[in-house]
Protein backbone atom coordinates (compact mmCIF):
# COMPACT_ATOMS: atom_id res chain seq x y z
CA UNK A 1 0.00 0.00 0.00
CA UNK A 2 1.43 3.38 -0.92
CA UNK A 3 1.61 6.26 1.52
CA UNK A 4 -1.22 8.25 -0.03
CA UNK A 5 -3.60 5.33 0.49
CA UNK A 6 -3.18 5.52 4.24
CA UNK A 7 -6.62 6.91 5.05
CA UNK A 8 -8.77 3.95 4.09
CA UNK A 9 -8.45 2.09 7.39
CA UNK A 10 -11.24 1.24 9.84
CA UNK A 11 -11.81 4.83 10.98
CA UNK A 12 -10.46 7.76 12.97
CA UNK A 13 -7.66 8.73 10.54
CA UNK A 14 -4.66 6.43 10.86
CA UNK A 15 -1.17 7.86 10.72
CA UNK A 16 1.03 6.86 7.80
CA UNK A 17 4.22 6.79 9.86
CA UNK A 18 2.51 4.20 12.05
CA UNK A 19 3.17 1.53 9.43
CA UNK A 20 6.91 1.73 9.89
CA UNK A 21 6.74 1.59 13.68
CA UNK A 22 4.27 -1.31 13.43
CA UNK A 23 6.64 -3.43 11.37
CA UNK A 24 9.71 -2.49 13.43
CA UNK A 25 7.85 -3.29 16.69
CA UNK A 26 7.09 -6.90 15.89
CA UNK A 27 9.63 -9.63 16.69
CA UNK A 28 8.63 -11.53 13.54
CA UNK A 29 9.79 -8.58 11.38
CA UNK A 30 12.21 -6.43 13.38
CA UNK A 31 15.22 -8.67 12.68
CA UNK A 32 15.06 -7.85 8.95
CA UNK A 33 17.20 -5.32 7.12
CA UNK A 34 15.80 -1.78 6.85
CA UNK A 35 14.97 -2.12 3.13
CA UNK A 36 13.20 -5.43 3.76
CA UNK A 37 11.10 -3.87 6.53
CA UNK A 38 10.32 -0.97 4.19
CA UNK A 39 9.01 -3.45 1.63
CA UNK A 40 6.68 -5.03 4.21
CA UNK A 41 5.61 -1.58 5.38
CA UNK A 42 4.23 -0.90 1.89
CA UNK A 43 1.84 -3.84 2.28
CA UNK A 44 0.49 -2.77 5.67
CA UNK A 45 -2.89 -1.14 6.31
CA UNK A 46 -3.49 0.77 9.55
CA UNK A 47 -6.76 0.77 11.46
CA UNK A 48 -7.83 2.50 14.67
CA UNK A 49 -10.35 1.13 17.16
CA UNK A 50 -11.97 2.85 20.13
CA UNK A 51 -12.24 1.19 23.53
CA UNK A 52 -14.86 -1.57 23.36
CA UNK A 53 -14.85 -1.87 19.57
CA UNK A 54 -14.58 -5.38 18.15
CA UNK A 55 -11.73 -6.00 15.70
CA UNK A 56 -13.11 -9.37 14.59
CA UNK A 57 -15.78 -11.84 15.69
CA UNK A 58 -15.98 -15.62 15.73
CA UNK A 59 -17.25 -16.68 12.31
CA UNK A 60 -15.71 -13.73 10.48
CA UNK A 61 -13.45 -14.54 7.54
CA UNK A 62 -9.83 -14.84 8.68
CA UNK A 63 -7.58 -13.46 5.97
CA UNK A 64 -5.14 -11.08 7.71
CA UNK A 65 -2.53 -10.90 10.42
CA UNK A 66 -3.32 -8.17 12.98
CA UNK A 67 -0.40 -6.46 14.71
CA UNK A 68 -0.92 -4.19 17.75
CA UNK A 69 0.84 -0.87 17.23
CA UNK A 70 -0.53 0.82 20.37
CA UNK A 71 -3.19 0.05 22.95
CA UNK A 72 -4.37 -3.36 24.14
CA UNK A 73 -6.62 -6.12 22.78
CA UNK A 74 -8.36 -8.94 24.60
CA UNK A 75 -8.92 -12.18 22.68
CA UNK A 76 -11.68 -14.41 24.06
CA UNK A 77 -13.98 -17.27 23.12
CA UNK A 78 -17.60 -17.94 23.96
CA UNK A 79 -18.80 -21.39 25.00
CA UNK A 80 -22.07 -22.81 23.68
CA UNK A 81 -23.75 -21.57 26.85
CA UNK A 82 -22.39 -18.07 26.19
CA UNK A 83 -19.75 -18.15 28.93
CA UNK A 84 -16.68 -16.10 28.11
CA UNK A 85 -13.20 -17.63 28.26
CA UNK A 86 -10.30 -15.22 28.03
CA UNK A 87 -7.55 -16.55 25.73
CA UNK A 88 -4.90 -13.81 25.93
CA UNK A 89 -4.20 -10.11 26.06
CA UNK A 90 -2.25 -8.46 23.23
CA UNK A 91 0.06 -5.49 23.83
CA UNK A 92 2.09 -3.42 21.34
CA UNK A 93 4.21 -5.74 19.20
CA UNK A 94 1.90 -8.76 19.68
CA UNK A 95 -0.14 -10.23 16.83
CA UNK A 96 -3.28 -12.30 16.25
CA UNK A 97 -5.05 -13.86 13.28
CA UNK A 98 -2.10 -16.13 12.58
CA UNK A 99 -4.34 -19.00 11.38
CA UNK A 100 -4.94 -16.92 8.27
CA UNK A 101 -1.30 -17.49 7.32
CA UNK A 102 -1.84 -21.12 6.44
CA UNK A 103 -5.38 -21.57 5.18
CA UNK A 104 -8.62 -19.84 4.37
CA UNK A 105 -10.58 -20.09 7.57
CA UNK A 106 -12.88 -18.23 9.93
CA UNK A 107 -12.01 -16.77 13.32
CA UNK A 108 -12.86 -18.99 16.29
CA UNK A 109 -12.52 -16.19 18.83
CA UNK A 110 -13.34 -12.53 19.37
CA UNK A 111 -10.84 -9.66 19.53
CA UNK A 112 -11.89 -6.47 21.33
CA UNK A 113 -10.01 -3.22 21.99
CA UNK A 114 -9.56 -2.79 25.76
CA UNK A 115 -8.53 0.84 25.21
CA UNK A 116 -8.08 3.05 22.15
CA UNK A 117 -5.94 0.85 19.94
CA UNK A 118 -4.08 1.11 16.65
CA UNK A 119 -3.71 -2.05 14.61
CA UNK A 120 -1.72 -2.84 11.47
CA UNK A 121 -3.04 -5.49 9.10
CA UNK A 122 -1.25 -7.50 6.46
CA UNK A 123 -3.20 -9.89 4.22
CA UNK A 124 -2.49 -13.60 3.86
CA UNK A 125 -1.47 -13.16 0.22
CA UNK A 126 1.11 -10.49 1.03
CA UNK A 127 2.41 -12.29 4.10
CA UNK A 128 2.84 -15.62 2.30
CA UNK A 129 4.87 -13.80 -0.35
CA UNK A 130 7.18 -12.41 2.35
CA UNK A 131 7.46 -15.81 4.09
CA UNK A 132 8.80 -17.32 0.87
CA UNK A 133 11.12 -14.40 0.25
CA UNK A 134 12.44 -14.09 3.82
CA UNK A 135 12.41 -17.55 5.49
CA UNK A 136 13.68 -16.07 8.78
CA UNK A 137 10.16 -14.65 9.32
CA UNK A 138 8.79 -18.22 9.29
CA UNK A 139 11.24 -19.26 12.02
CA UNK A 140 10.22 -16.29 14.18
CA UNK A 141 6.54 -17.17 13.76
CA UNK A 142 7.20 -20.82 14.69
CA UNK A 143 9.03 -19.64 17.82
CA UNK A 144 6.01 -17.52 18.79
CA UNK A 145 3.61 -20.42 18.11
CA UNK A 146 5.71 -22.72 20.27
CA UNK A 147 5.68 -20.19 23.13
CA UNK A 148 1.89 -19.75 22.87
CA UNK A 149 1.31 -23.50 22.83
CA UNK A 150 3.43 -23.95 25.93
CA UNK A 151 1.54 -21.18 27.77
CA UNK A 152 -1.81 -22.60 26.66
CA UNK A 153 -0.94 -26.11 27.84
CA UNK A 154 0.30 -24.76 31.17
CA UNK A 155 -2.91 -22.76 31.61
CA UNK A 156 -5.13 -25.75 30.75
CA UNK A 157 -3.27 -27.92 33.26
CA UNK A 158 -3.59 -25.32 36.00
CA UNK A 159 -7.33 -24.81 35.51
CA UNK A 160 -8.00 -28.54 35.58
CA UNK A 161 -5.67 -29.59 38.41
CA UNK A 162 -4.96 -26.74 40.80
CA UNK A 163 -7.00 -24.87 43.41
CA UNK A 164 -8.17 -21.34 42.60
CA UNK A 165 -5.84 -19.80 45.19
CA UNK A 166 -2.86 -21.66 43.70
CA UNK A 167 -3.77 -20.47 40.20
CA UNK A 168 -4.10 -16.90 41.46
CA UNK A 169 -0.84 -17.04 43.45
CA UNK A 170 1.09 -18.32 40.41
CA UNK A 171 -0.46 -15.64 38.22
CA UNK A 172 0.56 -12.88 40.66
CA UNK A 173 4.08 -14.28 40.86
CA UNK A 174 4.35 -14.19 37.06
CA UNK A 175 3.29 -10.53 37.04
CA UNK A 176 6.44 -9.52 38.91
CA UNK A 177 8.97 -7.98 36.53
CA UNK A 178 12.09 -10.09 37.02
CA UNK A 179 14.23 -7.26 35.60
CA UNK A 180 13.00 -4.80 38.23
CA UNK A 181 13.95 -4.74 41.90
CA UNK A 182 10.38 -3.77 42.81
CA UNK A 183 7.83 -6.37 43.89
CA UNK A 184 5.01 -4.00 42.94
CA UNK A 185 3.02 -4.24 39.71
CA UNK A 186 -0.29 -3.21 38.19
CA UNK A 187 -2.72 -6.07 37.67
CA UNK A 188 -2.73 -6.36 33.85
CA UNK A 189 -6.46 -6.98 33.55
CA UNK A 190 -9.75 -6.42 35.34
CA UNK A 191 -10.95 -8.87 37.99
CA UNK A 192 -13.64 -9.98 35.54
CA UNK A 193 -11.06 -10.84 32.89
CA UNK A 194 -8.74 -12.42 35.43
CA UNK A 195 -11.60 -14.60 36.67
CA UNK A 196 -12.33 -15.68 33.09
CA UNK A 197 -8.65 -16.43 32.51
CA UNK A 198 -8.29 -18.47 35.70
CA UNK A 199 -11.63 -20.27 35.36
CA UNK A 200 -13.41 -18.80 38.38
CA UNK A 201 -15.64 -15.83 39.35
CA UNK A 202 -14.77 -12.16 40.03
CA UNK A 203 -16.17 -12.57 43.57
CA UNK A 204 -13.77 -15.45 44.25
CA UNK A 205 -10.83 -13.41 42.91
CA UNK A 206 -11.73 -10.50 45.23
CA UNK A 207 -12.11 -12.84 48.21
CA UNK A 208 -8.82 -14.64 47.60
CA UNK A 209 -6.90 -11.36 47.14
CA UNK A 210 -8.27 -10.15 50.47
CA UNK A 211 -7.28 -13.45 52.09
CA UNK A 212 -3.75 -13.11 50.67
CA UNK A 213 -3.54 -9.58 52.08
CA UNK A 214 -4.85 -10.66 55.49
CA UNK A 215 -2.23 -13.42 55.56
CA UNK A 216 0.51 -10.88 54.86
CA UNK A 217 1.48 -12.23 51.42
CA UNK A 218 0.49 -9.13 49.42
CA UNK A 219 -0.60 -5.53 49.87
CA UNK A 220 -3.52 -4.25 47.77
CA UNK A 221 -3.17 -0.63 46.64
CA UNK A 222 -5.20 1.84 44.59
CA UNK A 223 -5.60 1.59 40.80
CA UNK A 224 -5.13 -2.21 40.65
CA UNK A 225 -1.62 -2.00 42.10
CA UNK A 226 -0.41 -4.98 44.09
CA UNK A 227 2.78 -5.34 46.10
CA UNK A 228 4.03 -8.83 46.89
CA UNK A 229 5.30 -8.85 50.49
CA UNK A 230 6.18 -12.53 50.91
CA UNK A 231 6.68 -14.33 47.58
CA UNK A 232 7.87 -17.59 49.15
CA UNK A 233 4.74 -17.96 51.29
CA UNK A 234 2.52 -16.88 48.39
CA UNK A 235 3.91 -19.67 46.22
CA UNK A 236 3.16 -22.22 48.95
CA UNK A 237 -0.57 -21.44 48.84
Amino acid sequence: MSKHECGHGHNHGCECEGHTSCVSLVPIFNHLEAEQMAEITEAVQSDSYKKGEVIYRAGDQSDSLYIVRSGKIRVYRLSESGKEQLVRFLSPGDFTGEHALFSESVHESYAEAVENTEVCQITRTDLQKFLLKYPSISLKILTEFSSRLEKSEKQTTRVSTEKVETRLALFLAECIDKEEASMEFVLPMSKRDLASFLGTTPETISRKLTEFEDAGYIRLKAHRKIEVIDLDELLLV
